[in-house]
């Protein structure tokens, strides 16, 4: 018994002693450490093209006609002859106001010509007589200038009747009041026995022409400004197909199924808002477009030269504000190049310096890299500036992206 107890104790010892050798020998070992991981970025390869400008802008419908039927005479309103917003012609009967007294007005004028006429030809007699009579010397110089004079008198007199005459004519037309236009009618302001007067022109009713249909657009001053140098630099060309056509888009997103064409780019700034007015033309045989709806247009504006085109993502900003791109370089490492972005299309900026033809910037992962890191590159697409995408082929490339991660990670 007093010899097992020595033994054990030199056995735990023993097993302690290489325990603590083996920790020693792995904390004074010097490990390899792991490479870093190249990152994969994609890229696309720019190419140089033209590229339609389209801007979008706000606007309201105006009407193409627009007349205001007011009263022209005085009288009471005796019948209203159309149904209120229904189409009328031009030249159709709208209202009746009382004719009577411009009837009455009417014959006045004509028995005061009819007397005009006869002292016209008693004068006119007269003065023949007296013609003859002069050369005999059986009247006197003064007797023939008199008669002269009144038959000069007597041809003013039926003159003024005439005139009388023909505004008592008017006037008694002005009794049946006509459409001056072939539009849309609107509410009747009168209604039958209502007493309305010429000389404040009161108003009875409004006609509007619907087809074509106006929009007014708004644009800054300084996107004209800015449009304007462009062409005159040469680096865009006004297309004359492209810069009529205006594309709209109604108050629930859906787009007009006509196009329109620009008839008139203004030249006064709106003061108050900094803004001049553009004018389209759009057909609207349906009447669908009525006036005063707000709609967005989208107008071409000419055609951008050999300019590049590159993703929004691909385009970040320093805090000054100013655009840089990552590029890959020959040696497969991230470059840093600033540039100077233009408009930006269908999620694309527009550069116009700072890029060349056939290069590779860097569309994803560009927050993760620092200049001069090497990269893999992942996907490598061909730019076709010539053919933007559609407002859906973000979303569809989104989608199909997402469903390759899910493929990758399956």
């Amino acid at each position: 018994m007093p010899l097992t107890l020595p033994l054990r104790r030199r056995s735990m010892a023993a097993g302690g002693a290489a325990l603590a050798a083996l920790l020693l020998s792995a904390c004074g070992a010097d490990p390899k450490p792991a490479a870093p991981a190249v990152p994969e970025v994609s890229v696309l390869t720019l190419r140089a093209s033209n590229v339609p400008l389209n801007i979008e802008l706000p606007g309201r419908t105006t009407p193409f006609l627009l007349a205001e039927v007011r009263a022209r005479v005085d009288g009471i309103v005796q019948e209203r002859r159309f149904v209120e917003g229904a189409d009328v012609r031009k030249g159709q009967p709208l209202y009746q106001i009382d004719p009577a007294p411009y009837r009455t007005a009417l014959a006045s004028a004509e028995a005061q010509l009819q007397r005009a006429q006869a002292t016209l030809r008693s004068n006119a007699a007269l003065l023949g007589r007296n013609r003859v009579l002069v050369r005999e010397n059986a009247v006197s110089k003064q007797e023939f200038d008199n008669a002269e004079a009144a038959q000069l008198e007597a041809a003013a007199e039926v003159a003024a009747a005439k005139a009388a005459l023909e505004n008592a004519r008017i006037n008694l037309g002005y009794t049946n009041v006509l459409a001056p236009i072939t539009g849309r009618s609107s509410v009747s302001a009168v209604t039958q026995g209502a007493y309305v007067q010429g000389g404040s022109a009161t108003l009875m009713t409004t006609i509007q022409q619907l087809d074509p249909m106006y929009v007014d657009l708004q644009q800054s001053s300084s996107e004209g400004l800015a449009l304007r140098r462009e062409i005159a630099a040469g680096r865009i060309r006004m297309d004359g197909a492209n810069a009529a056509k205006v594309v709209l888009k109604l108050e629930d997103g859906s787009t007009y199924s006509a196009n329109g064409t620009l008839e008139y780019n203004g030249v006064t700034v709106d003061p108050a808002t900094g803004s001049v007015t553009l004018r389209a033309r759009f057909p609207n045989p349906e009447n669908l477009l009525l006036p005063g709806m707000f709609v967005r247009a989208s107008v071409s504006q000419g055609v951008r030269q050999d300019v590049m085109r590159v993703p929004v993502p691909a385009v970040t900003r320093t805090p000054q504000g100013s655009a840089t791109v990552m590029l890959v370089g020959a040696d497969n490492k991230a470059v840093l190049r600033p540039v100077r972005t233009g408009a930006l299309v269908d999620g694309h900026w527009l550069i116009s310096e700072g890029l060349k033809d056939g290069e590779r910037v860097i569309v994803s992962g560009v927050q993760k890299l620092k200049p001069g890191s090497v990269v893999k590159v992942r996907a490598e697409n061909a730019a076709n500036p010539a053919a933007p995408a559609s407002p859906a082929a973000p979303a569809a490339a989104t989608a199909a992206a997402a469903a390759n991660r899910g493929a990758q990670q399956g």
